[in-house]
């Protein structure tokens, strides 16, 4: 069964939050260069994420302005 858009947009936040948690356990453990790569793969879903909720909540919000 396809996923929705909404269980799409919170698996991008949930993949963010992993990434950014993993970064931060990387740079603590000295390991700068994953870190590194974690933080921006985190960036990356987190302008996903973003740009996903945004989408469905110009959807949502669309009917309203008219």
């Amino acid at each position: 069964m396809p996923q929705s858009e909404y269980d799409n947009a919170a698996d991008l936040h949930i993949y963010a939050a992993h990434a950014h948690t993993a970064a931060a356990a990387a740079h603590h453990r000295g390991d700068h260069e994953a870190a590194e790569e974690l933080s921006s793969r985190a960036q990356d879903y987190s302008m996903a994420a973003s740009e996903k909720t945004f989408e469905i909540a110009k959807k949502i919000h669309a009917p309203m302005r008219a």
